[in-house]
Formats: C-alpha cells, sequence, structure tokens
C-alpha cells in the first residue's frame, strides 16, 4: 500500500545518528545521505528523514505514530532501548502486551529527538 513514509526533522545529523541506531536495532542498514533527507531502504518500503523544503521549521503530527515491525519481543525492546540511548523519549505505557480488536500485540513507544512519535510492534500468536 505504501511506498514510503518521510517525516519532516530541524536537525539532520541527529535524526540520522538516532534513526541509524534505532532501525539497525530491527536490522536496518544505516541511511543513504541525499542532501536536506536520509533514506532507509528495505524490500518491504522506504523510510525517509527530511528537513522541510519550504524552509519552515518541522513539526510533529498531533495523533500521528509510525509503526516498525518487529520479529519478536526482544527484538522491540532492543529497539526501544537503542531509542532511548539515542536520545528518544519513551512514551505511552512502557513495552509490553496489549490486547484489543487488532490481537495480542507488543508494543513499544518513543517519542524521537524531534518529538514524532514511533513504535515498534510484534504481533504475537
Amino acid at each position: 500500500m505504501f511506498s514510503h513514509i518521510m517525516i519532516g526533522t530541524n536537525d539532520l545529523d541527529r535524526a540520522k545518528a538516532f534513526y541509524d541506531k534505532v532501525l539497525g536495532a530491527i536490522g536496518v542498514p544505516p541511511a543513504i545521505v541525499d542532501g536536506h533527507r536520509i533514506f532507509y531502504r528495505t524490500r518491504t518500503g522506504v523510510f525517509s528523514v527530511s528537513k522541510p523544503i519550504d524552509g519552515q521549521a518541522a513539526t510533529v503530527a498531533n495523533g500521528g505514530t509510525i509503526g516498525f515491525a518487529c520479529s519478536s519481543t526482544e527484538q522491540a525492546d532492543a529497539w526501544h532501548a537503542a531509542g532511548v540511548a539515542g536520545g528518544g523519549t519513551s512514551c505511552e505505557d512502557p513495552p509490553g502486551v496489549r490486547e484489543g480488536g487488532m490481537g495480542k500485540l507488543y508494543l513499544a513507544y518513543l517519542r524521537d529527538p524531534d518529538g514524532n512519535k514511533i513504535c515498534a510492534l510484534h504481533r504475537m500468536s
């Protein structure tokens, strides 16, 4: 359904350092730098971080969350730990199991250094 997801940053170097650690914890190679933006390419899609091209400050989406698929609870925990160590802030409830209409999920939430809300998700059997 999606070709890519792009979020904004006001500090590209800081964003790259953060996402290289966080996404590295789930097996994604470091970003490719392309001028005012960075790209993480995988076989399932592209995640990008960019300085706004209109020259205005980047702001966070109210109510927006970007979820990254994890293969295990351990991988989600490693993702979360890498994010906190890299300058992110834990948010929502602590990492753990949530049950609801989408089944049993293991979720871990962070705010990146720019305030964007991101999530590690492992679908449990």
